[in-house]
């Protein structure tokens, strides 16, 4: 439904426009990009239901950011990883039996509460142990359900179809796939600007895999043993018997942008871009430029400089990553 303008005093089309916006919420200061509605007529400021529904959602997510509490798409991949509903999820936990789904309904859990949460999304065992601990107080189906969920889960990642490492290879496959050419130096450079635009845009990493600050730039130790018989020449290996089913639809359009955005440089103007970024110089301190390194790029450190790059440059979807590629070649290359 389109919007009353009190100015042109009739029902009008309108255009939204980005702006940076603080906010004090409980003593804290929030920094969030916010969406205005503004009359293609008259230019004048509008309210619009849709446009206020997603500015209170942005400050959520940048108030959540800021604290370092689980988002409800976090909550709600733990109650589709566990196949469990909200009340006996709350009640395995030794919450009271509404505390899950007023969460998910916006409230904001606790620091101590949040970390529950993120605990049962990375380790198996830990709500495991709590069903266990509290299985007298769900039903029999909600905990053979729980149950099988977790041994299913356990299964698969024995077997290497959960994980880093199939994750990985995963889109590997895809991003070799997607480019015409590719080498292993340019695919390193690749992989860690999906991981880190996937956590910048989605709040979630692609795969559990740490990346090592070498001399060339980023690296993915096993990958590199993997591809490293290429040297500088392209990958060359047979898609047609592969498929992506650990990518949902989401990760594909992240990584279609990553190659439209990334893909068009070679792999050495890559490794420049990444050595003019935080993640990779903070990870060298104490080296020198052609010293052998092994130190782990921390995921907290590409989460705080992605997140930066994500709020400075107004990215709202995967295509504007394109704004900070383009930005980041001219710095290096004019």
């Amino acid at each position: 439904m389109l919007p009353f303008c009190g100015t042109c005093e009739d029902i009008v089309d309108f255009e939204e426009k980005f702006i940076n916006k603080r906010k004090i919420i409980k003593g804290r200061e929030i920094n969030y990009t916010a969406k205005e509605a503004h009359c293609t007529e008259c230019g004048s400021l509008l309210f619009v239901p849709k446009v206020h529904d997603y500015n209170l959602k942005r400050i959520n997510d940048a108030y959540r950011e800021a604290e370092g509490l689980i988002t409800v798409e976090e909550i709600e991949k733990a109650i589709n990883m566990y196949n469990i509903g909200k009340r006996p999820l709350s009640l395995i936990l030794g919450w009271g039996e509404g505390t899950v789904t007023r969460y998910l309904n916006g409230d904001m859990p606790t620091k101590q509460y949040s970390q529950t949460l993120k605990r049962i999304l990375e380790d198996l065992n830990v709500m495991e142990e709590l069903l266990e601990e509290n299985k007298h107080k769900v039903t029999g189906s909600a905990y053979s359900n729980c149950k099988e969920a977790i041994q299913e889960l356990k299964r698969k990642k024995s077997n290497g179809f959960v994980g880093d490492q199939k994750k990985i290879d995963n889109v590997i496959q895809y991003l070799l796939l997607k480019c015409e050419e590719i080498t292993p130096l340019a695919l390193q450079k690749l992989l860690y600007y999906s991981q880190a635009f996937s956590y910048a845009i989605n709040k979630e990493f692609l795969f559990d895999d740490d990346c090592e600050a070498w001399v060339h730039g980023p690296v993915y130790r096993n990958i590199y043993e993997k591809y490293k018989n290429y040297g500088y020449n392209p990958i060359e290996e047979e898609l047609d018997h592969y498929n992506f089913e650990l990518l949902t639809n989401e990760e594909r359009e992240l990584l279609d942008s990553i190659v439209n955005n990334f893909g068009c440089y070679s792999g050495k103007i890559l490794e420049e871009m990444t050595h003019i970024e935080a993640p990779w110089k903070e990870a060298r301190k104490g080296f020198s430029d052609n010293e052998p390194s092994n130190q782990t790029i921390s995921k907290d450190t590409i989460k705080k400089y992605f997140n930066d790059i994500k709020n400075k440059y107004q990215m709202v979807n995967v295509a504007d990553i394109r704004d900070y590629s383009e930005d980041i070649f001219q710095k290096t290359h004019l």
